[in-house]
């Protein structure tokens, strides 16, 4: 990737489940060593829910894998798990995706646990400058079908074929979501592709959509508006300051 070291790429299985506080471990692990060479971590993309776990440090809660609660709550909507975590913890209920089946499940696996989902403590272990590329909404749903199509282009319907191939079930693949969803459902006949492909923009979009407004709540972030002549010069200046 241009000469520059990446890190937790390909670092879990896709069999395997990989929780926020798995990737915040790993992490750690990668930011410490490279501060040990005397060069600067970069975090970069993904989704605000795992990035704020590790510039933040948030403290996880104790609790054990329920199976049979979990195999019981799969066969909920998302909409019945909303409303079931709303009589639950309805504080948490205010701050999570209220689509998002997976968090829900776990919202509601320590709240069953612990009588409620306890606010996240904060112990942030490192000193973080947080920039942020902007550009208007239309150009942001360009850019992202232009993406998506290069990565079809490249090989992403045969990966997930060849997932399949390796024993992932099509639920498992579905519950991957985006792309790993819409590719699943194609490769099932149960869309075609153009109807793959606008929907899956579409996803993406609102995808980015919801980041966005996750990332509005932190003043703390330096905007660089990406179209706007001398962006790459306002990022080097900032990242300059921070470092000295």
């Amino acid at each position: 990737m241009q000469g520059i070291p990446h890190h937790l790429i390909d670092v879990s299985s896709p069999k395997r489940k990989f929780s926020v506080a798995q990737f915040q471990k790993q992490a750690y692990l990668a930011i410490d060593d490279i501060l040990k060479q005397g060069k600067t971590p970069f975090l970069v993309g993904g989704s605000a829910f795992y990035l704020y776990s590790v510039i933040e440090g948030w403290q996880f809660p104790v609790t054990t894998r329920d199976e049979k609660l979990r195999k019981n709550l799969e066969k909920k909507t998302a909409e019945q798990l909303f409303s079931l975590l709303k009589d639950l913890s309805p504080k948490r209920a205010k701050t999570i995706e209220p689509n998002n089946k997976r968090r829900l499940i776990r919202a509601i696996e320590i709240a069953k646990q612990l009588g409620k989902v306890p606010q996240v403590i904060k112990k942030p272990k490192y000193d973080c400058l947080i920039l942020g590329l902007k550009m208007p909404n239309e150009e942001l749903k360009t850019l992202i079908k232009k993406r998506l199509l290069k990565r079809l282009q490249l090989g992403m319907v045969a990966e997930v074929k060849g997932l399949k191939a390796q024993g992932l079930s099509w639920k498992r693949l579905e519950g991957l979501g985006l792309e790993y969803k819409w590719i699943a459902l194609y490769l099932q006949k149960k869309v075609g592709k153009e109807e793959m492909i606008e929907k899956l923009t579409t996803d993406i979009y609102h995808f980015a959509k919801r980041q966005m407004t996750w990332f509005k709540k932190d003043n703390t972030i330096h905007w660089l508006p990406l179209k706007k002549k001398g962006y790459l010069h306002q990022a080097k200046t900032l990242i300059n300051r921070f470092l000295n």
